[in-house]
């Protein structure tokens, strides 16, 4: 009986399950982040360290100025530049942040494209960097954009054999109408377009998501004093075209569209301003039968583009 027992004492008795704890173990978590986003990695400490210098550095200047660096807000708008190819130089991620879809895509397009730095930081340093915006999680540093100088743009199109095309803007502060020019100058076999320094939208993220990626190769100028490159043009044998809703030549008459021309483009509430009107050779009007009183800067360039490139041809 004794060893009877002593055979029954080596059997296991009912044990209490792990509660699936081993199983989950099993199943691992997720793919490896990239090494820029591991805490203590090498390339985590350089990228924090680039991110840092980048927001801090001065703006610097060359022949045609540079802009501030921007930041985009929020996973959508975040997720929206990535995919419209806006440049950039840092993408935030805040820590420990709920890993959805569009977090997740936005880590994926960052690093296929490449040379974006991924930088994870606490929220109390993300809304400082915001101001106190609703950025859930997500920031995307543009870099600043490196303006040409107006005399480059006449320039290449003379090393190309052809009459400059150049679109300029007077007063039009929407980045989506600068975008939509610059997408037109484009289509349309331009040579750039020219914005003034002040009171003027720039090339921001939201100008270059409506530009659809033409701005990488259409090159944006930005003037000192419009009135004045628009003068140093006349002299070069350039002609300057206005557009204005009362304008004393109809577009389909003007034969100056068929050589080297540079045609200006107002706000859709003011159009030009007086000393650029006065500066101007031809003041133009589209015609409009459907009775509209005006068009909005990126319709009306894209129209009389459309008329220069179809004498040009």
């Amino acid at each position: 009986m004794a060893a009877n027992n002593r055979r029954m004492s080596g059997k296991k008795g009912a044990q209490v399950g792990s509660g699936g704890q081993r199983r989950k173990g099993l199943e691992g978590k997720g793919p490896t982040p990239p090494a820029e986003m591991r805490k203590g990695h090498k390339k985590n400490r350089v990228a924090n360290a680039k991110a840092k210098q980048a927001v801090r550095r001065p703006v610097a200047r060359g022949r045609g100025g540079k802009s501030a660096s921007e930041l985009v807000v929020g996973r959508n708008p975040v997720v929206e530049a990535l995919r419209e190819g806006v440049p950039a130089s840092t993408l935030y991620v805040q820590q420990f942040i709920d890993n959805d879809e569009r977090v997740r895509e936005a880590l994926q397009l960052a690093a296929e494209r490449g040379g974006i730095n991924l930088m994870e930081a606490p929220r109390p340093e993300l809304d400082r960097m915001t101001n106190g915006l609703n950025h859930q999680g997500l920031v995307l540093q543009v870099p600043p954009y490196e303006y040409a100088h107006p005399e480059d743009l006449v320039a290449a199109a003379h090393d190309e054999g052809a009459d400059p095309l150049i679109v300029a803007l007077d007063g039009v502060t929407d980045p989506r109408n600068l975008g939509a020019v610059v997408r037109s100058v484009s289509a349309f076999g331009g040579h750039g377009v020219v914005v003034p320094e002040r009171r003027s939208a720039g090339m921001t993220a939201g100008a270059w998501k409506t530009s659809a990626g033409t701005a990488a190769r259409t090159p944006v100028a930005r003037a000192t004093n419009l009135t004045r490159t628009l003068e140093a043009c006349k002299k070069a044998g350039i002609t300057v075209v206005g557009l204005a809703a009362d304008g004393e030549v109809e577009l389909g008459d003007l034969e100056a569209l068929g050589g080297p021309v540079v045609i200006v483009v107002g706000s859709e509430g003011k159009g030009l301003s007086r000393l650029v009107g006065e500066t101007c050779d031809y003041r133009v009007r589209i015609p409009m039968p459907g009775g509209a009183e005006s068009l909005n800067a990126g319709v009306a360039a894209g129209i009389v583009l459309y008329e220069a490139a179809r004498r040009r041809s």
